[in-house]
This record gives structure tokens, C-alpha cells and sequence, in this order.
């Protein structure tokens, strides 16, 4: 279990990162804005690094279970394809309409993402995670599960990777969105009518296996 000053200290980190960026942001600042020196800091992580890589970690874990939470898949399909042959539209549904706000309104993935974002132009590093969890690792991830509903006949016969793209662009744009205007527009619902509606038009034989 992490100490309540260890968690204090990943949670004011990642905070500055996502203000100002990962390489902006220095120890003494962090371990100034919690009041507190470079040696009391250090007795909890060894540098920035050491706090990034925490950071991470605890963004892959909370994937994880929230994979777990909403029964879809938690590994990459060359690593456990058996847990792709048996999903549902629905549970597909659920999971991408928790992860828009999951991305907007969790504190610490809002800050993951945010810190993602500034980064990526200047980071190499940060550029492959940016797109690994945000971009084209949830595409891909999309692609494998509707290839696996064409082959169970779920969903019509059509390029999974071209409807990966299309499922996803709306959720990608949405986040986007919402960072402008934050609380001003309902766009969880534009996302539910849009998952609804591509649901709809894709799945085999009437729109049974959304109802």
C-alpha cells in the first residue's frame, strides 16, 4: 500500500506535468509546492524519473482493472487473444461510453492525458505513450474486438481496422471538445448516440444485440 506522502507527492507530480510538462517541471518544484524539501522527497522516490515511471505504473493498473470492471479484455490480443472470441456489443458499448469520462472527469487520467498531450511534440518517449494509450493503441485495440464479432457473424462483413477508426474518431474528438468548453455541453450523450447509432448500422440482422 502506498504512503499517504508517497501518494502525495505522485499526485502533485503529475498535476505540474500536466500544467506544465513532464521536462518543465523540476524535483524542487514539486517539492516545493508541497511544502516540503528535496531530501524529504527523495527519502520516497528516487528522482523525477522514479516518479514517472510510478505513474505509469499506476495508469496501467488502473487500465487493468477497469478492463476487468467492465469485461472486456485487459491484455493486447497477441498476448490473450481467447478473451476477444467471446465479447459482447453491449459490453463494448458500456466500456467506451465509462472511458470518455473516465479520460475527462477522473483526475489522475485527466492529468495522464493532459501531460501526454504537452509532451509528445518534444518527447519521443511520451509521443509512444500518447499513442499507445490514447491513440492508436485503442484503435487497434477496437480492430481486434470487431474482428472478432465479423467472425462470430455479429457484426456485417467490413474492414474491422476501417471500423476501429470510424467507432473511435467521435470519442477521440469528444475529449478534445470537452477540454475547451469543460461542462458546457452534454457530450457523454453525443458519444451514447453516436455508439448507439454506429452499433445499429453495423450490427447482423436487426439491431437485436443492442437492445
Amino acid at each position: 500500500m502506498m504512503s499517504e506522502t508517497r501518494e502525495r507527492i505522485l499526485m502533485t507530480a503529475l498535476r505540474l506535468f500536466a500544467r506544465d510538462g513532464y521536462e518543465a517541471v523540476s524535483v524542487s518544484a514539486i517539492a516545493g509546492e508541497l511544502g516540503m524539501t528535496k531530501g524529504a522527497l527523495y527519502k520516497h522516490y528516487k528522482n523525477k524519473r522514479d516518479i514517472f515511471n510510478s505513474i505509469v505504473e499506476r495508469m496501467y493498473q488502473i487500465d487493468a482493472e477497469r478492463a476487468e470492471k467492465y469485461e472486456v479484455p485487459k491484455e493486447k490480443y497477441e498476448i490473450q487473444p481467447e478473451s476477444y472470441k467471446n465479447q459482447s456489443v453491449e459490453k463494448i458499448m458500456d466500456f467506451t461510453i465509462a472511458q470518455f469520462f473516465f479520460w475527462t472527469e477522473d483526475d489522475f487520467a485527466s492529468d495522464f492525458r493532459k501531460m501526454l498531450t504537452l509532451e509528445q511534440y518534444r518527447n519521443t518517449e511520451m509521443a509512444e505513450l500518447y499513442s499507445q494509450c490514447i491513440v492508436e493503441g485503442p484503435v487497434a485495440y477496437m480492430e481486434d474486438l470487431f474482428r472478432e464479432l465479423i467472425q462470430k457473424e455479429v457484426l456485417k462483413e467490413e474492414n474491422p481496422r476501417q471500423l476501429a477508426v470510424e467507432y473511435f474518431a467521435p470519442l477521440f474528438l469528444l475529449i478534445s471538445m470537452y477540454d475547451k468548453s469543460g461542462e458546457g455541453e452534454d457530450y457523454g450523450t453525443i458519444l451514447s448516440n453516436h455508439v448507439k447509432h454506429f452499433i445499429q448500422n453495423h450490427v447482423k440482422d436487426s439491431g437485436e444485440e443492442q437492445e
